[in-house]
Order: C-alpha cells, then sequence, then structure tokens
C-alpha cells in the first residue's frame, strides 16, 4: 500500500536524511519537502553534502557551506558542505607534514588512498557533525534536511577504536579507508554523539528515495539493511517518479507503465514490510520554486508546463557507428562504465554483438549477477565467435579478503585484525577485488576483443599504481600487485589497444556524476572515446504528455554531453522492451 508523499507525514523528528542511489530524486524530494514545510512557517535548514550535488540550481541561488535564505521562501534556508574541497583540504592536512621527509613514491601513495569515495564521505560526514555540534546554529531552525545521508559502511568506521593508529603507518594491506580516520582521534566523541543522535527515532528520520526500478529498490534494500544494523531503524521508502497512468495506444508509455508495475510487484520483502510513500512522475524538471511547490500538490501536470521540443540529433552518432570504430580501428579492451541503472551492461552487450557481427571473435564479461548473461545470448551461431563470463564480485571480494587476512594475521593482534575487516568492507575493496579478475580475463584473452561490463574508476588504477611503486621503494612483500594487473595498466593507458565507453541517462545527477568519472580517469591518463546517451525519452515518438515533458528536460543534458564533455556522443532510444536474447540485443545496433 502506497500513500502519496506528504511533508507532514515525517514531522516528528527535527533531523531528516534522505538517501538514494545516483538519480533518484534525492535533491528534488528532499528540496520540495523543504519547501513545504517552510510554506507552513517552520524554520527550515537544507543542507546538502552531495559531492555531484545540484542544489544551487534547483534554487538558483549561489550557495557555500554558509547558511543563506532563499529569497522566495522567507522561512527557508540553504547550504551546500562541499565534502571534494573538505577532502582536499583534509588530504593535504595529512600529507604536508611528510614533504620531503618521506620518498615521492611513498607521498604518491598517501595521496592516492586519500582521494577515494571512502575519503569523500567522512569528509562529508566531518562537515555536517560540525553543524549539528553548533548548538547555536541547530536551535534556529524547527528543521534540518540533510540531503544524502552517510552509508552504514562509513558509520561503522566512525565507530571503530583507534588503538592501531601505529599500525596505520606501516600497513602494506592495500586499498584502506582507514586511512582517512587516521587524523580523526580528537573528534571521536563528537562523531560517537552524532551517531547516536542518527539512531535516536526521536531526532532522525531517514527516507529511502528510490526510482520503481529494480537496481534503484535493490540498492535502497541494501542501503537499509546496512543502516538497520547499526541502529539506525526510524526509516520510510518514497517510491518517486511513478507513472501511474499510461496512454494505452502508445507503445512507449505502456511499456514504461508496466516495467515500473513489475519492479514494485518484485521489490525487496524486507522494504515491503517498511512504510511506503510514492510520488509522482512529472513532466517538469524539478528546479525553481514553482515547480517544488507542484509535486505535493497534484499527481496531474499543468498543460503549461509541457513545451516544445526543438533540440536536432543529427549530430549525434548510433551505437552502430560506435561499434564500426572499434571494428575499423583495431581496439581489442573495450570497458563500458557509469553509474548503477544507466544500462552498462546492455551497451557492453550491445558493443560485443556488434562486433561479433563484424566477423570478430569476442569475450564479453561483467560483474552484474543479474544479468544472465547465459541466457541473454542462447543462439548456437553467436556462440561460435562469442564467448561470455560472469565475475561475481562476492566471491571475488570473498577470496581478496582471505588473502589480506591470512597475511595480516602473521603480524597483527586479534584486535587490529578485527579492524581490519571492517576496513575491507568498503567500495574501495571490491573495486580492487574485482579489477584483479578483469586482470585475469583480459590476460587469457589475447586473441579476441575483450569488452568488459563495469571497468575499475582512475582511482583504482592510481592507487593499484602507487601501491606498486610504494612496494618497490620499500620493498615489502605484503600487498604485491599480481602481474596481470601490472600488465593491464599501461594496457589501458594505451588508446591504440584500449577503449573506455561512459554511459549515462540524460539526467542530471547521472551526467554530473560521469563528467567526474571522466575526471577521474583522466587523473589516470586514460580520456574515454565515447559517450553513449542511453533510454532517451527524447529519441523516441511518445505520445503521452508527461513522457514528452520529460523528453523535454532532457535537452540541457544531452547538450551538455555532446558539446562539452566529448566529440564522441550516440544515443539510444527508450526502449519499449528489455533486450534479453541475442537477435534482440542486435537491434539496438540497427537502430539509425
Amino acid at each position: 500500500m502506497y500513500q502519496s508523499f506528504q511533508p507532514e507525514h515525517v514531522m516528528k523528528t527535527p533531523f531528516l536524511f534522505f538517501t538514494g542511489k545516483g538519480g533518484v530524486g534525492k535533491t528534488s524530494t528532499a528540496c520540495a519537502t523543504a519547501v513545504s514545510l517552510a510554506d507552513s512557517g517552520y524554520r527550515v535548514l537544507i543542507v546538502s553534502t552531495d559531492p555531484a550535488s545540484n542544489l544551487q540550481d534547483v534554487f538558483d541561488v549561489p550557495l557555500t557551506n554558509k547558511p543563506v535564505m532563499i529569497p522566495a521562501v522567507p522561512n527557508l534556508y540553504a547550504c551546500n558542505l562541499d565534502p571534494e574541497e573538505a577532502a582536499k583540504a583534509y588530504r593535504e592536512s595529512v600529507v604536508s607534514p611528510y614533504r620531503g621527509k618521506l620518498p615521492d613514491s611513498v607521498i604518491a601513495t598517501m595521496e592516492e588512498q586519500l582521494s577515494g569515495a571512502c575519503t569523500v564521505e567522512i569528509a562529508a560526514f566531518d562537515e555536517f557533525t560540525n553543524l549539528l555540534a553548533n548548538e547555536e546554529m541547530v536551535s534556529q531552525f524547527e528543521y534540518i534536511i540533510f540531503d544524502t545521508a552517510p552509508t552504514g559502511h562509513t558509520l561503522r568506521l566512525l565507530q571503530l577504536p583507534s588503538a592501531w593508529t601505529g599500525f596505520l603507518q606501516d600497513s602494506t594491506h592495500g586499498a584502506s579507508c582507514l586511512g582517512p580516520l587516521s587524523n580523526l582521534e580528537k573528534k571521536k566523541g563528537l562523531y560517537a554523539k552524532t551517531v547516536e543522535a542518527l539512531a535516536d527515532p526521536a531526532q532522525t528520520t531517514l527516507l529511502l528515495v528510490a526510482r520503481p526500478d529494480d537496481s534503484s529498490l535493490q540498492e535502497a534494500n541494501r542501503a537499509s539493511i546496512e543502516l538497520n544494523e547499526i541502529g539506525i531503524s526510524n526509516q520510510c521508502l518514497i517510491v518517486n517518479g511513478w507513472l501511474k497512468e499510461r496512454v494505452k495506444e502508445d507503445r512507449v508509455s505502456t511499456a514504461f507503465y508496466e516495467r515500473q508495475q513489475h519492479a514494485l510487484n518484485h521489490m525487496p520483502n524486507e522494504l515491503k514490510q517498511m512504510v511506503r510513500y510514492s510520488l509522482p512522475y512529472v513532466s517538469y524538471p524539478l528546479t525553481g520554486v514553482s515547480h517544488l511547490r507542484q509535486l505535493f500538490k497534484s499527481d496531474t501536470v499543468p498543460a503549461a508546463e509541457i513545451n516544445d521540443i526543438s533540440l536536432s540529433l543529427d549530430k549525434l552518432s548510433s551505437l552502430k557507428a560506435v561499434v564500426e570504430d572499434f571494428s575499423t580501428n583495431g581496439t581489442n579492451v573495450i570497458f563500458t562504465m557509469g553509474k548503477g541503472g544507466v544500462g552498462k551492461t546492455t551497451v557492453a552487450s550491445a558493443i560485443a554483438v556488434g562486433l561479433v557481427e563484424k566477423g570478430h571473435s569476442v569475450h564479453l564479461t561483467t560483474t552484474d549477477p543479474a544479468a544472465h548473461l547465459d541466457y541473454v545470448f542462447q543462439s548456437n551461431e553467436a556462440k561460435e565467435r562469442l564467448s561470455i563470463s560472469r565475475i561475481d564480485p562476492k566471491v571475488e571480494v570473498d577470496a581478496y579478503k582471505a588473502e589480506v587476512l591470512l597475511q595480516a594475521r602473521e603480524e597483527l593482534s586479534e584486535e587490529e585484525v578485527a579492524y581490519l575487516e571492517e576496513d575491507l568492507n568498503s567500495p574501495c575493496t571490491e573495486e580492487i577485488a574485482v579489477f584483479r579478475a578483469f586482470a585475469d580475463v583480459v590476460a587469457k584473452s589475447d586473441e579476441e576483443i575483450v569488452v568488459i561490463d563495469t571497468a575499475p574508476t582512475g582511482h583504482t588504477l592510481l592507487l593499484l599504481d602507487a601501491t606498486e611503486s610504494y612496494h618497490k621503494e620499500l620493498e615489502r612483500s605484503n600487498g604485491d600487485v599480481p602481474e596481470n594487473v601490472k600488465k593491464l595498466l599501461p594496457r589501458l593507458r594505451n588508446k591504440d589497444e584500449t577503449s573506455v565507453v561512459i554511459v549515462t541517462l540524460a539526467e542530471a545527477t547521472p551526467v554530473l556524476e560521469a563528467s567526474r568519472l571522466q575526471e577521474d580517469l583522466k587523473r589516470a591518463n586514460i580520456n574515454p572515446r565515447w559517450w553513449v546517451v542511453n533510454q532517451s525519452l527524447y529519441a523516441t515518438n511518445t505520445t503521452d504528455s508527461v513522457l514528452k515533458g520529460r523528453a523535454h528536460a532532457e535537452k540541457a543534458w544531452i547538450q551538455q554531453v555532446s558539446e562539452q564533455l566529448t566529440t564522441h556522443c550516440a544515443i539510444i532510444p527508450w526502449q519499449p522492451e528489455e533486450k534479453i536474447d541475442y537477435d534482440k540485443v542486435k537491434e539496438l545496433i540497427e537502430v539509425e
């Protein structure tokens, strides 16, 4: 049962945390809630800790880390805590005392170890902890809304004892998230108080925001379980972007509606047990106070909000052009990259099929356990030139953890090993472990093109590279970089051999996060060749007024990708049906 979400549903606590994977509408939902509460006469502060925050775009007001009043909403104040800047400042505070005293390779390792997502998350937590500790500031507001909550992993890390600070200085076990914590001992008490407030149902409500699609709901479920484990149990689910009516004569509208219904009917059981709300799929972009006020008033969309669409797609390529480029240029390794839910697996599969159709032998591998690639590619003819594997992240992480802990137990106490085990629960660990498996696949496939779904970030590559130099410098034996990884790093940087395809949707968060991903790769001397805008409503002929409105909103993001972020951009129209066999996947290559 889903109630239509209204802010009065969550007015029982002063702190409201909105969380969910990128692109689900956390910021717009948080902003609309803030505006509604402020319009009701409450003094409200909304705070973003999202590195890809567009809070200033939503309100059209320049924001810093100091609260400013939103002119169109007198009771509303907003600030943008930039965790990237906070992480940069923290990184320098840790590293600067060692410059000139330690070898450059050691400094490079320290800097890269402090460049990952976990450092940014902890820096973000540090920022909003400082805000919450400011009693004078907190007392000014009846509600404080946070756009982006910390993960359970980050909170568990902050709760760890710090008895092994000395070990951190000598550790060579590999990618670590504990580095960001090594200089934060003075704030342990403050962090503990903040985590306690988060777990207090009288103070904090956690709002899990998800789209009505499988990957988004699975991510919300994972976050819910992770946060429940550390006592943050006052949770509710908001299903955002629900198309509750369809135009039966419109194939796109009908398929869109039916896909959402299927995802909602098959959501994880844990989510079915919690309080659930819904918000409608709207045609207009949720920027500007007038649009934010509209969201909770009605599920209908004003006709005036539907604008004419004028963007020409003539200059954009099709996926067929991407395949042709790789086929003629002799590319041997192709990575598809992008945030979860943008369709990386589908694009990787389509590229692989297109290259097989060009006469190449192709090996396709993915880390998505739900991809069911063996089922997708049942054609015997296809299997003659297409080999498929699936790298199971859980298996690879377990093997990597076992290897690291086996080495660590030889020199650490039981207490220190326990700390290390929590450290190894980080996203960095999974990326390192999976990348090692990728390296093994590529090493065995010199005679065929390798297409890899979900590639490592530039941070992972630099961390592996820096770690290798670090071990050479100090002649350590622990945490050695495997030979296949050593060979693959230079290969990835060779643009004649390797190409990266960044996959995105024509929406704010996926594009902003993909642009950060591109900058991250450039730090590792890897320049993505293609961007693919996937599942574009703008590229369809839908007659559904809501979907047409959203198609118009895509225009600015398609232009930003094609004109500012890349010189090679392809677009794939939103597909009414899921591509679940070889011939259906091949249709994506045939779309002009």
